[in-house]
């Protein structure tokens, strides 16, 4: 036997991975000097700006969303989500080739991908979870439970592999890392000390259902960070409420590490353009 030998049934080489999406966050502010140096803004610019965020029918990406950023970090965003790269980076470049693309300044962007978390019970973790909680396995409620996360299941991975972007008002995009410090290295800590943590972070998030949803992408090996957070709202309040929350469980207090800030507001690129005075 050959101990180098090629491993066989590899996947095509592609840029599209094998399972999951593409995510693009890009944030940008207005060169107001450049823009001034434009002349007068003409309704063929704007147009052009439109045109250029929304994308059309062939390439635009499978989740698109435009928003209003408060604070000076940035003007405005755009969060996207496809298969391909391309599609995800092609909006980007179409803003930055636009007719008001000169007075554009891109100030930050995060690349990652869609996963299913390794922290997502399957169905023997899930029975094995109501066991330690005093459930008895041979009752009806043990097996109805079990029976019923099941099914669950496939749309839950389904949500978290090609989640949908909530028609919501407020949104808020973080990065973070978990820590590696002597004394509070997240990737030194027992699987099922990670596990329970991660659980705990689960349940402080459900108490927000209906009133926020998350994404979480992951970026290991694709940027700075390890991880992003997108958090949509239907009310900014509720995002000031559930970050405050989750950071005293034990998977933030201890491990936690988050970049900056970036809040928006759901908007078309129309509102955009008057938002900034465009």
């Amino acid at each position: 036997m050959n101990p180098h030998a090629a491993p066989t049934n590899l996947p095509e080489p592609s840029v599209v991975p094998v399972q999951g999406l593409h995510c693009g966050h890009y944030f940008y502010r207005w060169n107001r000097a450049v823009l001034q140096s434009l002349g007068p803004v003409t309704a063929c610019m704007r147009s052009d700006f439109v045109q250029a965020v929304q994308a059309g029918d062939v390439t635009k990406p499978e989740r698109l969303q435009s928003f209003i950023v408060s604070g000076h970090k940035a003007d405005f965003a755009i969060i996207a989500m496809d298969p391909n790269p391309f599609t995800v980076d092609g909006v980007h470049q179409r803003i930055m080739a636009s007719k008001l693309g000169a007075a554009i300044e891109p100030v930050y962007s995060f690349v990652s991908m869609s996963e299913i978390s390794e922290y997502l019970p399957d169905k023997e973790q899930y029975a094995q979870k109501l066991i330690r909680t005093g459930e008895d396995p041979s009752s009806p409620t043990f097996l109805a439970k079990v029976a019923s996360y099941e099914k669950r299941l496939p749309m839950m991975f389904a949500q978290r592999l090609a989640p949908d972007f909530p028609n919501w008002p407020a949104m808020c995009f973080y990065p973070m890392n978990k820590s590696r410090h002597v004394g509070a290295n997240w990737f030194l800590q027992p699987f099922s000390v990670r596990s329970e943590m991660m659980a705990e972070h689960a349940q402080s998030g459900m108490a927000f259902a209906g009133r926020v949803t998350q994404l979480v992408t992951a970026s290991v090996g694709l940027d700075d960070w390890e991880w992003g957070v997108t958090l949509w709202a239907r009310n900014p309040q509720f995002l000031k409420e559930i970050v405050y929350t989750m950071r005293y469980d034990q998977a933030s207090a201890r491990f936690g590490q988050f970049g900056q800030f970036y809040t928006g507001y759901l908007a078309q690129p129309e509102g955009i353009l008057q938002h900034c005075r465009i």
